[in-house]
């Protein structure tokens, strides 16, 4: 089943198109990363997808449904970002009871255990806590919804690394004890990449790539060696990154070669680079081919 179906969604904000022709699904029970840099369009996605704005043209349903202002899309959801507020006369307590009377599925044991284990206090006001402790909040609210749909829009902002290992964790586990359908946003791949079954790739308002996260760790491959030698087995090859210094050069191509390229490519002398899937998506939103160096490179041949 298909919990979300986008085709040819697009949102406009004036002249400025922030989402362009994106068509895409998101099937139950999955663990989808939206990966993509600042400004990509991950967070005007979400907001659509959880029915806060409505799309400028194009179709998405969210459980069959059109999700803006849709009762029974946010009956059955959860939105999780550093944006979150919460009435301010609620203490972090009563926010969770009255959490527990809204959503279906909420888990009072789960909550209360994850509440317990990061020290925070009941008597508490969600405004006073800290950056770091607000995100640690609005994960255990998330979590312990239990929504078949869920959805974190980094998640992570301000905690630090042994948090954001735990809360990983934490995730992964409630994931397995009642499976539902998760997507986080964000843009460290390396962080989140064991979490995954899926990753939607976006560039410019556009899916670029949606595949499992096992078809992603060998989607591409680096090829090292002398310029010339290179060259003959990247021509015609889709290039995603090119590194050059003096003779030899580091490039990186779809990873479409047989295993009779492969011992070929070897007898030349070149070298086979694994290239890991955070850095698969850094080349691939990259403007330039060439990343950073190709700034300087320009500045010194003027």
């Amino acid at each position: 089943m298909n919990v979300i179906q986008c085709v040819n969604l697009t949102k406009k904000y004036g002249r400025h198109t922030v989402l362009n022709n994106m068509s895409f699904t998101i099937q139950e029970n999955k663990i989808t990363g939206l990966i993509g840099r600042n400004g990509a369009g991950k967070t005007t996605l979400l907001n659509i997808i959880s029915g806060f704005i409505h799309e400028t043209s194009g179709q998405i349903e969210v459980f069959s449904e059109t999700p803006f202002n849709n009762l029974l899309v946010s009956a059955n959801s959860i939105h999780i970002d550093d944006q979150m507020t919460f009435p301010p006369s609620m203490n972090l307590a009563r926010i969770l009871n009255e959490a527990a009377r809204f959503y279906g599925n909420f888990n009072m044991e789960l909550a209360e255990g994850l509440f317990n284990y990061f020290s925070l206090n009941p008597k508490q006001l969600h405004n006073n806590l800290s950056k770091g402790m607000k995100s640690t909040f609005n994960m255990i609210f998330g979590l312990a919804s239990r929504c078949a749909l869920t959805i974190f829009d980094e998640p992570t902002t301000g905690m630090d690394a042994a948090v954001r290992k735990d809360f990983y964790r934490a995730l992964l586990k409630d994931y397995i004890a009642f499976p539902r359908t998760i997507i986080i946003s964000s843009h460290h791949l390396n962080e989140i990449e064991d979490l995954l079954e899926d990753v939607l790739l976006i560039k410019d308002g556009k899916a670029h790539l949606h595949l499992s996260i096992s078809e992603l760790k060998e989607y591409a491959v680096g090829i090292q060696g002398k310029k010339s030698a290179v060259a003959g087995w990247t021509h015609g090859r889709e290039i995603i990154y090119k590194q050059e210094s003096q003779n030899r050069t580091f490039t990186v191509v779809r990873n479409d070669f047989s295993e009779s390229d492969i011992q070929s490519i070897k007898l030349d002398g070149i070298e086979l680079k694994p290239v890991s899937s955070s850095d698969v998506c850094v080349y691939l939103t990259n403007s330039d081919k060439g990343g950073i160096d190709d700034v300087f490179n320009r500045i010194e041949s003027i």
